[in-house]
C-alpha cells in the first residue's frame, strides 16, 4: 500500500480535524495552518506541526492564499494537500498550483473540476451521455429572454458557476424575468467571479438526494448509496439521513448506476457527490456534481462503515479501491444536523459572539464532527457551523428517538443556536412522515418557532430561578475542604428565611428561602412552595431533586456576568438582583494608555451617572447605574484611578459592546 508520509489540511474547523483524524490511523503526520482568529482551534492542536498564515483573518489573506499555503506546504516538507470541503476544494488554479510545485492535490483532476464546476458546461455533458436532467435554456441573455417562454413555469434562474445556495432565484411570472436575470448575474459576478446564468425548469416540491461516489486512477468508480437532504434553508442543508425514506429501491440502483456512469465518463479519481432533484413520481433530474468530499459524509460513513477521508488519501497516493460495487452495502439508518450559530426565529441569521458553555451528548452511538473541544468564539467572519451531529440506528425512527435525545443535551449557552429549531424539526409530522420537500423551512418554520416558544412556555419559569440559585448557594463547596461548611455558611445560617428576587427571562420574581432545620433549601415563590433537594452537583451541572422529580439543570455564567440555565432543551437567561457581575468583568487591559475600558454588564439603559471626566475612583466606587432586565446594575471600578472619559449619558441605551467608561491610572 503506498502512503504519503506527511500532508497539509489546506482548512479549518471540523473538516481539518476530520482529516487529522483519517490521517493518523494511517500513521501520516499532519501539518495544520491557520489564520490568527484560529490560533487556539482544535485542528491547530491536533495536527503534528502548524503554521500561521498571518496576523489578517481575511479569506483572501488566509485559507484562499494559494501563494502562502504552497509555501507553507513546501517549506513542511508535505507530499500532499488536503483542501477538505469550501475554500480550495474545487479551485483548478490551486490544483494546478499543487502539481507545478510537485505536491499532490487530495481530490480529484483538474478536467473534472473544470467541467463539473461550470454548471452550463456539466449539463451540456451529462445530457449527452443520456443522463436525466431538466429542461434548460443557456445563452446570453437576450438568448435567455426570448426563449425563456419555452419552459413551462415556474423556471429557475442559476448561476452557472453557483454553489451553496448563491445565485438562484424563482421566476414566477415572466414579467419579473429581466430583473431576476440581472440581479442574480450580479450575484454570480459577486460570489464565483462569472456572470454568467442559464435557466432551467423548477421542479416543484423536489426532493433533494444525492448519491456519493469514489473513483481512482485505475478505471474504478463505485457508488456508496444515496443521502436524502431535503430539509434545507437558504438552498443550504440542515439535515441529512441516509438510506433516504423517499427512494424505492428499484430508483434508488437507477440513480446510483448514473452517478457511476458521470463518474466514470470524466474519469473521476477521488471522491465526489451527484446530486439529484427527485419528483412526486420518483423521477430523477441531474442537478450537479461537488468535487469534494460534501459536508454531510459521515451519513454515508455511519451506514456503509466505510471511511470516505481515508478512501481520498490512498487513492491520491496511487492505490486502487480496496472494495467493488457488490462488497458496498447499507447498514440501518443514519441522521446527521448540522448545529449552527444562528437564529431561526430572525430568518436564520447567523448568532456569532462568545460561549459560556459548550457540552456535547455522550453515546457509544453518537457521532460528534466539530473544531471545537469547549466554549469558544465564534466568529462572524466564517461560516457557523459548530458542528454535525450525526446519530446512527437500527431504523430511521430509533435514529429520529436518539437525535430527539442528543440534541436535548447538547448544550450551547452564549449565543443562539438551531438546536431547538433542529428538535422540533424532528418531531414534526411532516417529517415523521417523510412528507418533506426542498421547500420544508421556508412553509414550516414560523409554525416550528411557535411551537419552540410554546414548548419552553410550559416550562415551570421558577424551577430554572431555584436551580440557578440552588448552584449559587452550593458554589463555594466545590472549592474547601472544610467538611462542617454547609450552604448555610453561605446564604446565612442564622435566618430562618429570607427573599431574594429573581429574573427569569423577562419575568421577576420574588423568592424566599426557608431553613427547615435539616440542611435542605426549600423555597416559596408566589405562594407556591418547593421542596428541593441537591442529589449531584459538578461544574456547570447541577441534579436536583424538586417535590420528588428528579431533574437535571446545565448552568452557566458569560463573561459579563448573565447567568445560563438549561432545562429539558430550552435557555433561560437568568439574574439574581442581590448579586452584582463579578468587578473582573467591568475592565479589560492593564491600567496605563487608553485601557481600563468598562462595559455594561448586559443589554440596558443607564439611568444614573455618579463620576465625570477627571475624577479619581477607588476600586469598589459605583461609577454608574444601569437598569437591566427590569433590575438595577451597579457598574463599578475594577481598580483605583482616574477617569479618563464617560462615553455616555442618562438615558442611553447600551449592550456589552460599548464602552461607558475609559480609565487611567492616576499617576
Amino acid at each position: 500500500m503506498n502512503l504519503f508520509k506527511k500532508i497539509l489540511i489546506a482548512n479549518r474547523g471540523e473538516i481539518a480535524v476530520r482529516v487529522i483524524y483519517s490521517a493518523h490511523d494511517l500513521g501520516i503526520e499532519t501539518v495544520a495552518i491557520y489564520s490568527s482568529a484560529d490560533e487556539e482551534g482544535l485542528h491547530v492542536e491536533m495536527a503534528d506541526e502548524a503554521y500561521s498564515l498571518g496576523d489578517s483573518v481575511e479569506l483572501s489573506d488566509t485559507y484562499l492564499n494559494i501563494k502562502k499555503i504552497i509555501e507553507i506546504a513546501k517549506h513542511a516538507g508535505a507530499e500532499a494537500i488536503h483542501p477538505g470541503y469550501g475554500f480550495m476544494s474545487e479551485n483548478a488554479a490551486f490544483v494546478a498550483a499543487c502539481e507545478k510545485a510537485g505536491i499532490v492535490f487530495i481530490g480529484p483532476n483538474t478536467k473534472s473540476i473544470k467541467l463539473m464546476g461550470n454548471k452550463i458546461e456539466s449539463r451540456e455533458f451529462v445530457k449527452k451521455i443520456g443522463i436525466p436532467m431538466t429542461e434548460g435554456i443557456t445563452g446570453d441573455v437576450k438568448t435567455l429572454q426570448k426563449k425563456a417562454g419555452t419552459i413551462p413555469l415556474p423556471i429557475l434562474v442559476k448561476a452557472a458557476a453557483g454553489g451553496g445556495g448563491k445565485g438562484m432565484r424563482i421566476v414566477r411570472d415572466l414579467k419579473d424575468l429581466p430583473e431576476i436575470l440581472e440581479s442574480t448575474s450580479r450575484e454570480a459576478k459577486s460570489y464565483f467571479g462569472d456572470e454568467a446564468v442559464f435557466i432551467e425548469k423548477y421542479v416543484e416540491e423536489p426532493r433533494h438526494i444525492e448519491i456519493q461516489v469514489i473513483g481512482d486512477n485505475h478505471g474504478n468508480a463505485v457508488h456508496l448509496f444515496e443521502r436524502e437532504c431535503s430539509i434545507q434553508r437558504r438552498y443550504q442543508k440542515i439535515i441529512e439521513e441516509s438510506p433516504s425514506p423517499t427512494l424505492t429501491q428499484e430508483v434508488r440502483e437507477k440513480m446510483g448506476a448514473a452517478a457511476v456512469k458521470i463518474a466514470k465518463e470524466i474519469g473521476y479519481n477521488n471522491a465526489g457527490t451527484v446530486e439529484f432533484l427527485v419528483d412526486k413520481d420518483l423521477n430523477f433530474y441531474f442537478l450537479e456534481m461537488n468535487t469534494r468530499v460534501q459536508v454531510e459524509h459521515p451519513v454515508t460513513e455511519m451506514v456503509t462503515g466505510i471511511d470516505i477521508v481515508r478512501e481520498q488519501i490512498l487513492i491520491a497516493a496511487g492505490n486502487p479501491l480496496g472494495f467493488e460495487q457488490a462488497e458496498v452495502n447499507q447498514f440501518g439508518h443514519a441522521i446527521e444536523c448540522r448545529i449552527y450559530a444562528e437564529d431561526p426565529s430572525n430568518n436564520f441569521l447567523p448568532s456569532p459572539g462568545d460561549m459560556s458553555l459548550y457540552l456535547e451528548p455522550e453515546d457509544d452511538e453518537i457521532r460528534i464532527d466539530t473544531g471545537i473541544a469547549e466554549a469558544t468564539t465564534i466568529h462572524s467572519f466564517y461560516d457557523p457551523m459548530i458542528s454535525k451531529l450525526v446519530i446512527w440506528g437500527e431504523d430511521r425512527e430509533m435514529a429520529r428517538e436518539k437525535t430527539i435525545r442528543a440534541l436535548r443535551e447538547y448544550t450551547v449557552h452564549g449565543i443562539k443556536t438551531n438546536i431547538p429549531f433542529l428538535t422540533q424539526v424532528l418531531q414534526n409530522k411532516a417529517y415523521i412522515d417523510n412528507q418533506i420537500s426542498t421547500k420544508y423551512c421556508d412553509e414550516h418554520t414560523n409554525d416550528l418557532v411557535k411551537l419552540i416558544e410554546k414548548e419552553k412556555a410550559k416550562i415551570d419559569a421558577n424551577l430554572p430561578a431555584l436551580a440557578y440559585l440552588v448552584y449559587g448557594f452550593h458554589e463555594d463547596l466545590m472549592f474547601t475542604d472544610d467538611r462542617d461548611y454547609n450552604v448555610w455558611n453561605e446564604i446565612g445560617y442564622w435566618r430562618d428565611l429570607m427573599d431574594i428576587k429573581v429574573n427569569v427571562d423577562d419575568q421577576t420574581m420574588s423568592v424566599r428561602i426557608l431553613n427547615d432545620g435539616h440542611g435542605a433549601i426549600n423555597f416559596r415563590v408566589t405562594g407556591k412552595e418547593y421542596k428541593t433537594e441537591l442529589r449531584s452537583m459538578q461544574e456547570n451541572n447541577l441534579e436536583l431533586i424538586v417535590d420528588g422529580h428528579s431533574m437535571v439543570f446545565y448552568i452557566s455564567r458569560d463573561k459579563l456576568g448573565r447567568g445560563f440555565v438549561s432545562y429539558n432543551g430550552h435557555i433561560f437567561t437568568v439574574a439574581r438582583h442581590d448579586v452584582l457581575p463579578s468587578e473582573d468583568y467591568l475592565g479589560t487591559g492593564e491600567i496605563g494608555g487608553k485601557d481600563g475600558e468598562i462595559v455594561s454588564p448586559m443589554p440596558g439603559k443607564v439611568i444614573k451617572i455618579n463620576i465625570k471626566n477627571g475624577a479619581k475612583v477607588k476600586k469598589g466606587d459605583v461609577l454608574m447605574i444601569v437598569e437591566a432586565m427590569k433590575m438595577e446594575n451597579n457598574i463599578l471600578s475594577p481598580r483605583d484611578g482616574k477617569i479618563d472619559k464617560v462615553n455616555v449619558k442618562t438615558g442611553d441605551m447600551v449592550d456589552g459592546s460599548k464602552e461607558l467608561v475609559s480609565m487611567i491610572s492616576d499617576n
